[in-house]
C-alpha cells in the first residue's frame, strides 16, 4: 500500500514539475538537465515499485536516457522558429526545416 502511495505521488511530482519551473532556456544544459531529472525520478518510481535496488537502478537508467532525448529536442521560439544545436531553425511549408539567423531566437 505505501509502496502504491510513493510511485503515485513520485508520478504526480513528475508531472507537476514543468509545470512549476521558469521557462528559461539554459544553452548546453537542457540534455544533462533532462538526465539528471529523469534519473531522479526514475529511480525513485523504479525502487517504490519494486522495493529493490535492481528496479531503482533500472528506472533510474530508462529515466536519464528519456529526460535526455525529451531536453534534446527543438524547442520553439517566438514567430515560428525553433532553437536546436546552437541555431536557430524555421519550419518550412513541406515540414522541412530551413536553418536561420540566430538573432531570430533571441
Amino acid at each position: 500500500m505505501i509502496r502504491n502511495i510513493t510511485a503515485a505521488s513520485l508520478l504526480a511530482l513528475a508531472t507537476a514539475l514543468p509545470l512549476a519551473l521558469p521557462v528559461q532556456h539554459a544553452n548546453a544544459q537542457d540534455a544533462l538537465g533532462g538526465a539528471i531529472i529523469g534519473g531522479v525520478i526514475g529511480a525513485g518510481i523504479g525502487g517504490a515499485a519494486t522495493g529493490r535496488a535492481g528496479g531503482a537502478i533500472a528506472g533510474g537508467v530508462i529515466g536519464a536516457v528519456l529526460g535526455a532525448s525529451i531536453a534534446d529536442q527543438m524547442q520553439p521560439r517566438q514567430r515560428g522558429y525553433y532553437y536546436y544545436q546552437d541555431d536557430c531553425w524555421r519550419r518550412r511549408g513541406d515540414g522541412s526545416y530551413q536553418r536561420t539567423y540566430r538573432r531570430y531566437c533571441g
